[in-house]
């Protein structure tokens, strides 16, 4: 294999897939990016055997061939090579040379036919839609997907298929959060799947906002074409809850407030909230706000900020981080908080819009 290419138009495809690789693999070619150079193209694969990647670019190869490499040595020589730098890579032996000025680099190398990958996923059905619309369903729900939960199913992002809309929906048994975006002239069958968390990370920092995005579905995967770029991730196997059971179908108080506002009132007053519990305590009685935090060294902090409100004085706690979170996701300049009695979820969203919901449990404070 032998093959040229500016500093820039390399560094492009190892910098794409790198975030799949694991510093510290049970597989040692887990560790490695899969070189595939023909036909002027290279094609650069990596994989945690959950989610995989594969870059394209186009330039000259002098020698066809493939090899695997460690991906974070290469990608770090190419990094640090200088900008506008000729790189001509071969291989020599069971090594790879990288050479590029009075610089010379030698890698190891492993066999290209151990490198695991996922050939074709037999896709159930195919969805089309904006980059910019996929990355708003991921970047609106994905801060509330569970970490390491025990309930496997938490640990990902549930994609709701209709026939006229995808929604992208993610809790973690305290909180929820929903967005929906409408499929245009497409009428899919109704399908759920469940992307692990590291898929959906990964995803979401390859998409930008031009362009468009063709999403096949399997039976145990999922495939996503980006331009020079396909994104395949295994599906967690499990039952997704019931999530429309956890949003409040009815609501007895509504209270609007500037959304820039609260976040700051609440931000301050949770420097004094538990450290572990982060909780604090909604006070609402006519138009005004009372939020109290209080922690163990008997410190308490209050805020007061007028707002829309008319309903019954009502008490109520919730863990401050979890309204921040959801509060950071609202677009308008005002946020609606829904809210039943002092023992229910509130549910958060912007004033008339309900396709992106916040649903946060009550704390008993």
């Amino acid at each position: 294999m032998k093959f040229t290419a500016q500093r820039e138009t390399l560094l492009r495809p190892l910098q794409a897939v790198a975030g799949v690789v694991e510093r510290r693999q049970t597989m040692p070619i887990l560790a490695n990016f899969l070189l595939v150079a023909k036909d002027n193209q290279l094609r650069v694969t990596a994989t945690d055997l959950e989610v995989e990647l594969v870059a394209t670019i186009d330039l000259d190869v002098d020698a066809p061939g493939e090899i695997t490499v460690p991906g974070r040595k290469l990608l770090d020589i190419c990094r640090a090579l200088a900008e506008g730098a000729k790189v001509n890579v071969s291989t020599k032996a069971d090594r790879l040379v990288v050479q590029s000025g009075r610089s010379r680099f030698t890698l190891s190398t492993l066999s290209a036919s151990d490198f695991p990958s996922i050939d074709d996923i037999q896709p159930q059905q195919s969805l089309k839609m904006s980059q910019a619309n996929c990355k708003r369903l991921l970047e609106k729900t994905q801060f509330a997907m569970a970490h390491q939960d025990v309930r496997y199913y938490l640990n990902g992002l549930l994609f709701d298929v209709s026939d006229s809309w995808v929604r992208a929906v993610a809790t973690d048994g305290h909180r929820l959060a929903l967005c929906e975006m409408p499929l245009d002239g497409q009428s899919p069958s109704a399908q759920q799947v469940i992307v692990p968390r590291k898929g959906v990370l990964e995803l979401q920092r390859l998409l930008s906002d031009d362009g468009d995005v063709e999403i096949a579905i399997g039976a145990n995967h999922v495939r996503i074409e980006l331009p020079n770029i396909r994104f395949t991730s295994k599906l967690v196997d499990g039952r997704f809850p019931e999530y429309d059971r956890v949003i409040p179908a009815k609501t007895r108080f509504s209270m609007v407030a500037e959304c820039a506002d609260l976040k700051k009132a609440l931000q301050r007053a949770a420097i004094l909230s538990n450290e572990k519990y982060r909780g604090i305590r909604f006070g609402l009685t006519d138009n005004l706000l009372r939020i109290q935090a209080h922690n163990p060294e008997q410190e308490e902090a209050e805020e007061e900020m007028e707002v829309e409100y008319d309903g019954e004085a009502l008490e109520i706690g919730f863990n401050v981080n979890y309204l921040l979170d959801a509060l950071g996701c609202v677009e308008a300049d005002k946020a609606e908080v829904l809210l039943t009695d002092a023992n229910s979820s509130c549910l958060i969203q912007e004033p008339g819009m309900e396709n992106c919901k916040y649903v946060v449990m009550p704390m008993r404070l």
